[in-house]
Order: structure tokens, then sequence, then C-alpha cells
């Protein structure tokens, strides 16, 4: 099975990047595409171009009304204790102990160092 593509908000480095292909993931950074400093609406439009799930430290993302789960290829969200590098992948690696991320695929995740939290999309048909 393809992995998912990923794409890393501007908050997240090389590191991270480097993580996530070493666990298969084809993964794009907001900064090597030269989007780094443009607006959430830019950078969004460019992530669901590409279909690529969306792994950002910004709160933003995680309002259900604006970003509803089913309508995108998923949004992670991390809430690291702290915005260092490591500790943003500790979280990346709970998360991917806890789940592929192609079982996230239109999900909205918020994980943190001691949870993942998964909303998923609506399915009105049942």
């Amino acid at each position: 099975m393809r992995k998912l593509g990923v794409k890393l908000d501007e908050n997240l480095g090389k590191s991270h990047a480097k993580f996530l292909r070493s666990a298969g993931y084809c993964t794009k950074r907001v900064h090597e595409q030269g989007l780094s400093g443009q607006s959430d609406e830019e950078v969004w439009s460019k992530v669901c171009k590409e279909h690529l799930l969306f792994i950002t430290l910004d709160t933003d993302f995680a309002d259900v009304r604006k970003y509803p789960p089913g309508s995108h290829a998923g949004i992670v969200m991390l809430r690291p204790r702290s915005h260092g590098s490591r500790a943003v992948l500790e979280v990346l690696k709970r998360l991917l102990a806890h789940s592929a991320l192609e079982d996230l695929r239109g999900c909205l995740v918020i994980a943190d160092e001691y949870r993942v939290r998964v909303r998923r999309p609506v399915n009105l048909s049942e």
C-alpha cells in the first residue's frame, strides 16, 4: 500500500521531515516550497490541491467548523509541552506508535505526550 503524503507546516523542521521520511512517508515542508510566512489560507489551499495530510502546531487548524473532518485529507495538530524540536519529535513518535497516518485520512487529530484524540468524519448515511 502506498503511504499517505504529508505536508509539514512551517513550525516543523528538517528533523521532523527526516523522521517521517524514514517511516516511509513522502513528506514536504512548507518552508521547502517557499510558503513560509504565507497566510493560513494560502498554505491550506496548497495542502488541499496536493491532497496531503497536514501536520501543524497551529491551533487555528483545529477549528472543526472551518476544517470539518472529511472535507480534507487530514489535519494533525501536535500539542507538545514545548515547541522545541525534541518535544515535537517525541509527540510525532507517539502518534506513529498509535496509528499509521493512512488510518487518519480525513480526520482531525490532536496529539500530545499522553494521548491521541481522533475526530473522524461523520457518516450521514448510517
